[in-house]
């Protein structure tokens, strides 16, 4: 049984927001923005949260060595970018896998 492209993209883009708004308690996870399946523009937000997060978490690691900081806030900073990196790099295995799935695909 083979699965359709936009169907993937758009169970790639929904496990996305799920991803991005779990820290969000009272957000509706299952609403649609009404922006469309984007695939490509989703990926690129999902990247510059990736690196506005460790920016963040520079900014508390420089404010902590100043003394302006407190340990549990750096280490809880230091947390949120290393799981946002992770959750990137499963996204991306996934796409490679998805990819090659398709390129395996008989024409």
């Amino acid at each position: 049984m083979a699965i359709p492209l936009s169907a993937a993209t758009s169970a790639y883009a929904n496990a996305s927001k799920l991803i991005t708004q779990s820290a969000k308690p009272n957000m509706n996870l299952t609403a649609d923005s009404g922006q469309g399946n984007d695939f490509a523009k989703m990926l690129a937000q999902q990247v510059q949260g990736v690196v506005d997060t460790g920016k963040k978490s520079d900014a508390m690691a420089l404010d902590m060595v100043n003394g302006k900081a407190n340990v549990v806030d750096m280490v809880t900073a230091l947390s949120k970018t290393e799981m946002a990196i992770e959750s990137m790099v499963t996204v991306r295995d996934r796409v490679i896998s998805a990819y090659e799935e398709i390129m395996k695909m008989p024409i």
